[in-house]
């Protein structure tokens, strides 16, 4: 095997691997993806953040062929046929879905174009910052609230708050399965329930990342997909996939536990000693 070969192999598990873990986690996977590909492959923040949501079309097709039966209820309920079930799931989709994409390209424009540079230094100070109250109000949610309700249960106004939550994930640093999950707790959801429809929620959200770079950012996409391979970008997607839908069973499994947080503090920590880094040290730490 060439070496040139053998890096591509590498980089593309290595964000296949962080993608496909890190959505499914209450941590931001566009966070991770911009710590790797800047410190590891010389990205800047801007193609960071660019390339981590491109690699949500991975995280998608897991979500599809896990939820693939919940899916069919709702195709139906669109040619009205199906059940309440179905009716009230793409009810859910759509509202969150219309609040998410508003406020979605709202803040990608907004921090597409900002002059941030690279992401080691200010910005990765504030993404730490942020991972770390994401992680307060996770574990603060968990703590105080009694989960009751499931999505029979959820009203009009609770499904627009959770719309609302999902937008601003839009933002370097936050997370979306985090801010989701962790609303729905606030609002007295089971763990279950609310991890289930956090990522049944992700399936047209990371559609519409996708198309957002594609559509909004050509630019920005053309100069992260230019900082890596072809090759690199075809094994992240295939590994992404793989590890996500393991991630996905596994998460299911375990809902509800408090450790999950535990990690959220981490990462927070290292972002913000990673920042502070690149403040001492011009701005810029090459790990490669």
């Amino acid at each position: 095997m060439s070496a040139d070969l053998q890096y591509i192999l590498l980089a593309g598990v290595l964000l296949g691997v962080v993608q496909g873990v890190s959505e499914w986690l209450p941590i931001s996977s566009k966070t991770q993806i911009i710590l790797v590909s800047t410190l590891f492959l010389g990205l800047t923040f801007t193609q960071g953040y660019t390339l981590g949501l491109f690699l949500e079309f991975g995280t998608f097709f897991a979500a599809v062929v896990y939820f693939r039966k919940e899916l069919v209820l709702v195709f139906k309920a669109i040619v009205g046929k199906g059940g309440l079930g179905g009716r009230l799931m793409l009810k859910y989709l759509v509202i969150v879905t219309a609040i998410t994409g508003v406020m979605g390209v709202a803040i990608y424009k907004a921090v597409e174009n900002l002059d941030v540079g690279s992401a080691v230094g200010g910005p990765m100070l504030l993404l730490g910052t942020i991972l770390i109250l994401d992680g307060l109000f996770i574990r603060y949610s968990r703590k105080r609230t009694l989960p009751v309700k499931f999505l029979k249960d959820m009203s009009l106004k609770e499904m627009i708050v959770i719309g609302f939550a999902q937008g601003l994930s839009a933002f370097p640093g936050v997370s979306r399965s985090g801010v989701t999950v962790s609303t729905m707790l606030v609002l007295g959801t089971d763990p279950k329930e609310s991890f289930r429809l956090s990522f049944l929620a992700l399936i047209p959200a990371s559609l519409g990342a996708t198309l957002v770079t594609v559509l909004f950012s050509k630019t920005s996409l053309s100069a992260s997909l230019g900082g890596i391979s072809t090759g690199e970008i075809i094994v992240a997607l295939i590994v992404t996939f793989i590890v996500g839908s393991g991630m996905i069973r596994w998460l299911l499994r375990v809902a509800g536990h408090e450790r999950i947080t535990t990690l959220v503090f981490a990462l927070g920590i290292l972002a913000i000693a990673g920042g502070l880094l690149g403040i001492i040290f011009g701005g810029s730490v090459n790990l490669a």
